[in-house]
């Protein structure tokens, strides 16, 4: 069988029918407290961005839960944390400042989205307010709110993902051995293994 592409927004709606009402009066433009009670319980975020040709980057984010800054109804602040200094997602936003966000509570199906415009700010008083093992960060990534909105639960239940019965991580090689095949490294595969050990687990905040 032969491809069939679609090729404009007509056709799409024709495939999938119209929006269904509920999931465009779910929009919102400020935060409302049970968005700020998502945030505060959120350890984790994926931070999408595409610079001005429209290349795009998705990059995780993660620390103790709430430690995404609420600095009004309308604007939050991500706090960088030492990494591999690729700023992938930061030079993109240098280029194009519009990001969507994905905030994740461990367990919950349902996720919170937001998006905006970001900026970088290398210096601001709250930067206190972040502080995690003693790193202070030395950028944070805020973002104006422009659309904000709770995700259905449809695709954690269908990929099962907080079901321990259904992770299977040993199926994989260990992330040293992915590093040694795909990659051209010098390191031997046992410095490899030293790297991402015990050792990593001290090095994330410095």
């Amino acid at each position: 069988m032969s491809w069939v592409e679609i090729g404009s927004e007509s056709e799409l709606r024709e495939l999938l029918g119209e929006v269904m009402p509920r999931a465009v009066t779910k929009e919102r433009t400020r935060l409302h407290e049970r968005d700020r009670q998502w945030l505060a319980n959120s350890p984790f975020c994926l931070v999408a961005t595409s610079d001005a040709d429209g290349n795009c980057d998705v990059s995780p984010k993660g620390d103790p839960a709430g430690f995404v800054r609420v600095l009004d109804d309308t604007t939050i602040a991500i706090p960088d944390r030492p990494g591999n200094r690729r700023a992938d997602g930061f030079v993109n936003v240098l280029a194009n400042p519009h990001v969507g966000l994905i905030f994740l509570v461990p367990g919950r199906n349902e996720t919170l989205r937001i998006n905006g415009r970001a900026r970088l700010v290398r210096e601001a008083p709250f930067f206190d307010e972040m502080i995690v093992k003693g790193h202070r960060p030395r950028l944070a990534l805020v973002v104006e709110i422009e659309q904000i909105f709770f995700h259905c639960a449809k695709a954690f239940l269908r990929s099962e993902l907080w079901r321990p019965g259904t992770w299977t991580p040993d199926v994989l090689p260990s992330h040293a051995r992915l590093v040694k095949d795909v990659q051209k490294v010098e390191e031997t595969l046992e410095q490899l293994e030293d790297y991402y050990g015990e050792s990593y687990l001290r090095r994330l905040y410095g």
